[in-house]
């Protein structure tokens, strides 16, 4: 292993440049749906040696200086996000004659504008860089602080955070409600990266080795520990249903459609379920019917005839709001609507967290004068954002925390006002993807959230992943990309707070903290030694 890492940080040109968008490519493989997390421990530690060579000539410009570190986490984030996000390009080809001209810059531009946080990640390691285990928690420090980074800087979009590769399965997932997934960002690129002190002499590689078996052993335990004392759902738990309607893209505002859309959403919320009992709760995902269902009292009728007695829908619908003040314009929202069995639209919450490009349009007046609008709106103004962000209160004691789309991969939007929720429910429309990774990648971040709230997770998907998952993060019930059909079962019991619900960021700058101290004492130790000869 000496030999392969003395070769890495030798190398120069353009297969060092190769290496690294190599290695940044098949890190991706750690993540859904493949969950093959065994080849970060072969990427990560790359990056090490490869930081290891990123040394700069003497310079004055403190940029010249950081260039050759940026450059190598630039080229890993590049490759990372280039094979992790490729599928987003698919979005383009539903309406193709127009937005068609827009794929090359989709799959080459995001990858390259969210691979600058890589390349700070690497900057921020290589400031407190030293030739031992100093540098593993220096990487770990830098991806720490980034990846928090990634999550609001320009509106944030932490999608394929590296924690999350960690976290395959449940028994892995627990720790995320001590650390959160910006915590367990820090410690898998620790974990990841220990093979690389491996190569440094034996008692290096026993103590890296002692240290990966420690963490794994920790990680797992936890998670055994935890999962042994979970409850299953109460026998009288409200019996929900998550319909999957599965339309084709293309088709879902086309009118001609229209009717026969929202029939086959009755059907499935009509149709007898596998226990017999007719559900409690029944969710309809992101946008499912295709008109403005609170200008349609006939379709409102028509859901109330299908709603027995007690019956409450969730149905993820646009919604028309006031008229713009500043352009006379009416305003429109991407919401959850809930409905009861009388055909009383009682409650409605709006989405708040607006995808860009694809909900709005930033710089609207500008960039419409060169033919841009927003992709995935119901009108071409795009949405509006909600306000505030407002649980919805069900019969029967059940609060409802909303999220719709990618509001499920930000923690932070975990979170509304009114009573604590009791479960929460993220809507969704992955259809615009096809049956690619991106689907599964999105599911799977939103059933992280369950785990780092201690909520379960209702989730519904015009095509996807539509999944019941626990507050521990156990699937119930799902449906992958493709099946039209429902799923149904007892709704899971909520645990009490986690301590990441409770305390927030504080563990996780508490470990940033103990990360960037192990790689000062590194760094300080490697100078002493290097001034003593």
């Amino acid at each position: 292993m000496e030999r392969l890492a003395n070769r890495i940080v030798l190398m120069t040109g353009w297969k060092r440049a190769l290496l690294a968008f190599g290695a940044g490519a098949a890190a991706v493989l750690g993540q859904a749906p493949l969950h093959a997390f065994v080849v970060c421990f072969l990427s990560f530690p790359i990056l090490v040696w490869m930081i290891d060579g990123a040394i700069a000539r003497p310079s004055r410009s403190w940029i010249a200086m950081a260039w050759p570190a940026f450059a190598t986490g630039w080229l890993f984030g590049f490759g990372y996000f280039v094979a992790g996000l490729w599928w987003v390009g698919n979005a383009l080809f539903v309406d193709a004659e127009e937005f068609i001209w827009l794929w090359p810059f989709a799959v080459t531009l995001i990858p390259a504008l969210l691979a600058v946080f890589y390349g700070l990640a690497a900057v921020l390691a290589r400031i407190l860089w030293s030739d031992g285990l100093g540098r593993i928690a220096a990487l770990a420090f830098g991806f720490g602080v980034t990846e928090w980074l990634r999550s609001f800087v320009l509106t944030g979009f932490p999608w394929n955070a590296v924690g999350y590769a960690a976290m395959p399965v449940p028994i892995l997932m627990q720790p995320a409600a001590v650390f959160g997934v910006f915590g367990m960002n820090a410690l898998a690129v620790f974990a990841f990266s220990l093979p690389a002190a491996m190569a440094q002499g034996a008692r290096r590689a026993a103590l890296a080795a002692a240290m990966l078996v420690v963490l794994v052993a920790a990680d797992a335990g936890y998670g055994y520990w935890w999962l042994a004392d979970a409850k299953e759902p109460e026998a009288g738990a409200p019996l929900v249903r998550i319909v999957q309607p599965a339309i084709d893209q293309s088709e879902k505002w086309d009118r001609a459609k229209r009717n026969e859309i929202f029939d086959m959403l009755i059907a499935l919320t009509e149709k007898p379920g596998p226990s017999g009992d007719a559900p409690d709760i029944v969710i309809w995902p992101e946008t499912s019917v295709p008109f403005l269902l609170t200008e349609a009292p006939q379709a409102v009728a028509a859901i109330a005839a299908a709603l027995a007695p007690g019956q409450v829908l969730l149905a993820g619908a646009a919604r028309l709001g006031e008229v713009d003040r500043a352009d006379g314009m009416p305003t429109y929202y991407n919401s959850i609507l809930a409905l009861d069995s009388d055909g009383v639209i009682f409650d409605a919450a709006d989405k708040k967290h607006l995808v860009p490009f694809g909900e709005y349009l930033p710089l609207r007046p500008l960039l419409e004068r060169i033919g841009l609008k927003a992709i995935a709106a119901a009108a071409d103004r795009g949405y509006s954002p909600a306000e505030r962000r407002r649980a919805l209160s069900l019969p029967g004691g059940v609060v409802v925390l909303p999220s719709v789309c990618y509001e499920a991969i930000f923690p932070y939007e975990a979170e509304a006002e009114g009573e604590p929720a009791t479960v929460m429910v993220n809507v969704t429309n992955d259809a615009w993807y096809g049956d690619t990774p991106g689907p599964y990648q999105h599911a799977h971040q939103a059933r992280i959230r369950a785990v780092e709230n201690g909520l379960p997770m209702l989730r519904a998907a015009n095509n996807g992943v539509s999944a019941i998952y626990d507050a521990l993060g156990r699937q119930s019930a799902a449906l992958g990309y493709g099946p039209q059909g429902a799923v149904e079962a007892r709704l899971p019991q909520a645990l009490a707070p986690t301590w990441y619900a409770r305390q927030g960021l504080f563990t996780f700058w508490g470990l940033i903290a103990a990360l960037a101290l192990a790689a000062f004492i590194g760094r300080y130790v490697e100078l002493r030694h290097t001034f003593r000869h």
